[in-house]
């Protein structure tokens, strides 16, 4: 049983046996919104944010210095965000930082278009916003309602409706309309796409915006840009976040640009476009069922690899590529297939009983192409390229980049933090910053998607991390597709920050190659995901702060910091510590382990509050050969978690003062009442102002007081890295 199936079974039996348990993991900070969610390049911006688990909130940070933020004086959650400007147009992530460390990102977009937000309802034709062309909206969707806007439509003018919204992690589902200037419908697009419009006459035209089943609400938040588009080309679209499928593209050292593109027609087969391999060619999927054929000459023995980019680029689209050998005799064409290539598999197997998707949360696979073929014979090959979702769709934005290429074996990666599969199959796919608590270890899967026949091992390694702050990078294993990443903040560690980096190494074909990691998070925590599809996607880079403000609620570590030794086929042991800090439920914990060569250690328990304990490993029964390891013990528990407990006392204190104003209010109002009629006036409205902030005072008592009480806490308990040298048996027995 691998590691992660023990993981799923123990907290199923956690959660079993204990019907009290009421949350997945330890609270982390979360950014929910920022409205609006973008600004104009060289423009100051006022932005209000909500969170989750933020309070303390101390700044609000950007993925690029070319954003800043400064709080608004005497407003709470409100920012004042500068924009450069010379900031590229793009989607850049926004952080706070807070008690409890750094958040989780939100996307913030960056154009070079003048803005506004939407204040006023605008759900009726009556009512519509006027929006003038070239300007972009920003909006919350009305719940059960449609947004409208209506723009000047000047005849034989171009322009394109874009309504930004997955891809800056809203949670809408946009539905855009078209309509006259009374609601009549022109044109629909249901599938969050561009409505490119040419006016037939002069007139007002309205945009009608609406999810896809009338839901509503903060999180459900848009960007309706509204501009004119010159010329022929494709319709303009705003930037949007890359899915974490995007990891694997594109190869180290490609151009930005294709070296040759498509040209068109090239759909029949005596319409083919003549090309050389290998190639780098820049097309598209347009007009509607649009098949590209490309022909070559090939030798016997050759292999070829072939890949597509398009679903890779944010494009909704579904690469086919198909090669066949022709053949003609007099005027007869003969078609021998060569290879389908379809999809990039994910490295992780996404489901295992073939009719429902119940795989991990990230899907680090691709509806895009990358695959071989090899030559069997000399003569001409062709090559086409279709989308398989293109039947009907025209639409010039669905590009495609196609290279065909002698083998160049490398590989690229993405980590993301360990989730969790609760009872039923139940999936908690959650947002998880890289915010620690003193004594706190956490594990990252770090998956590979390995190209062009690349099977070697990989090392993982993380650097500029805050002070008190490690890592050690667990490696992936020859033709493994993924490892994991510990992460520990020491049990004295202080508060800090930095922005960290995370890299693979691996040796092909005899030279080191270093290749970075990208980050992936949920856009938004996802407490089933077998009733909700989870949205990951990959962060614009790597925060990680370490709070002491609470600490961890276990941490197991080896008795001592060194490189234990034995032979091959040996027992090992391991003595551990344990410092537990808060109560746990149950008699023991069952442990078993991440890393190479150790995720097959046989379960074994450690109980609950044991000061110690010795892990005895069968090397043997692992087959484990000599070398170099690092691994680390994982667990469930399910701890009494407090939150913030330290702003009891101060809520107290407040609440307090509150009364003691509010009582003296009240006698200073009395012994007035009957002297001034104008000063017991103040003196009655002073007392009303006291008695509200009392009763503020009091409600946030209550609050922080119930937040502040036992929780039943399902938490992923990890060890600090334990680094083991396996010796030769052999080799030792000679020796003496």
């Amino acid at each position: 049983m691998s590691a992660k199936s023990t993981l799923t079974l123990a907290v199923c039996t956690l959660l079993a046996a204990s019907a009290f348990a009421q949350q997945v993991t330890l609270p982390l900070p979360r950014l929910l919104t920022v409205m609006p969610m973008g600004g104009r390049a060289g423009t100051n911006v006022e932005v209000t944010i909500t969170g989750e688990n933020t309070e303390n909130v101390s700044a609000l940070l950007f993925s690029t210095p070319k954003i800043t933020a400064q709080p608004v004086a005497g407003a709470e959650n409100k920012f004042t965000v500068s924009i450069a400007a010379d900031a590229p147009v793009g989607v850049y992530d926004a952080r706070v930082m807070s008690r409890l460390g750094v958040s989780s990102a939100r996307a913030f977009s960056v154009n070079k278009l003048p803005e506004v937000t939407r204040t006023k309802s605008n759900n009726t034709v009556e009512t519509a916003m006027v929006l003038p062309v070239g300007t972009i909206c920003n909006a919350t969707m009305t719940k059960r309602s449609v947004d409208f806007y209506a723009f000047k439509g000047v005849k034989g003018k171009r322009v394109a409706v874009d309504c930004a919204a997955a891809g800056i992690d809203s949670r809408l589902t946009p539905v855009l309309i078209l309509a006259d200037a009374k609601g009549g419908d022109l044109k629909v697009n249901r599938t969050g796409g561009v409505i490119d419009f040419t006016p037939p006459a002069d007139g007002t035209y309205l945009i009608k915006v609406s999810d896809l089943t009338y839901q509503g609400g903060e999180r459900l938040f848009y960007r309706l840009a509204l501009q004119e588009v010159p010329g022929t080309g494709p319709a303009p679209r705003q930037p949007q976040t890359q899915t974490v499928s995007a990891m694997s593209w594109p190869p180290a050292g490609l151009a930005a640009n294709a070296k040759a593109n498509e040209t068109e027609p090239n759909n029949k087969p005596a319409e083919a476009q003549k090309i050389t391999l290998p190639c780098d060619i820049a097309g598209s999927f347009f007009p509607a069922a649009d098949v590209d054929s490309y022909e070559f000459t090939a030798k016997k023995g050759e292999v070829w690899w072939v890949e597509v980019a398009s679903e890779r680029l944010g494009l909704n689209t579904d690469p086919f590529v198909l090669v066949q050998q022709v053949k003609k005799d007099g005027g007869k064409e003969t078609l021998t297939d060569v290879a389908e290539l379809y999809d990039i598999a994910p490295p992780m197997k996404v489901t295992s009983n073939g009719y429902s998707y119940d795989g991990p949360p990230y899907d680090a696979g691709s509806p895009d192409v990358n695959g071989k073929f090899e030559v069997k014979e000399d003569g001409t090959y062709r090559l086409q390229v279709r989308d398989l979702f293109g039947g009907t769709r025209s639409d010039a934005n669905n590009v495609y980049r196609l290279i065909v290429r002698q083998a160049a074996p490398d590989f690229s990666l993405a980590a993301w933090a360990v989730h969790m599969t609760l009872r039923n199959g139940d999936r908690a796919a959650l947002s998880k910053p890289m915010a620690l608590r003193a004594g706190e270890t956490r594990a990252f899967e770090v998956v590979v998607q390995r190209r062009d026949g690349f099977d070697g091992e990989i090392e993982i390694t993380m650097e500029n991390l805050p002070p008190g702050v490690s890592a050690a990078g667990l490696k992936i294993a020859k033709g493994k597709p993924y490892g994991h990443l510990i992460l520990t903040a020491a049990g004295d560690a202080k508060s800090g920050f930095s922005l960290a980096t995370i890299t693979g190494k691996a040796m092909v074909n005899g030279t080191a190659v270093t290749r970075p990691v990208r980050l992936a998070s949920m856009e938004w925590p996802v407490k089933d995901a077998k009733g909700e599809i989870p949205s990951p996607r990959l962060m614009a880079d790597i925060p990680v702060s370490v709070s002491d403000s609470e600490q961890a609620p276990l941490t197991i570590a080896a008795v001592e910091n060194k490189v234990f030794e034995a032979k091959a086929g040996e027992t090992l042991k391991i003595p551990l510590k344990l410092t537990w800090r808060n109560e746990f439920n149950g008699s023991s914990i069952k442990v078993k382990a991440y890393g190479d060569g150790f995720s097959a250690i046989k379960e074994f328990d450690i109980p609950i509050k044991a000061a110690t304990h010795e892990a005895v490993i069968d090397l043997a029964a692992l087959k484990i050969a000599p070398g170099d390891y690092t691994f680390a013990f994982q667990s469930l528990g399910i701890c009494k978690y407090r939150y913030n407990p330290a702003a009891v006392p101060l809520a107290e204190a407040e609440q307090k003062k509150a009364e003691q104003l509010a009582t003296a209010a009240a006698a200073e109002a009395k012994k007035i009442a009957a002297t001034d009629a104008e000063a017991a006036k103040k003196a009655a409205e002073k007392q009303k102002q006291a008695e509200a902030a009392m009763a503020a005072a009091s409600s946030r008592m209550k609050a922080v007081t119930t937040a502040a009480s036992p929780t039943d806490t399902v938490e992923i308990l990890i060890s600090e890295p334990i680094r083991v040298s396996v010796k030769s048996a052999a080799a030792t027995t000679a020796s003496k």
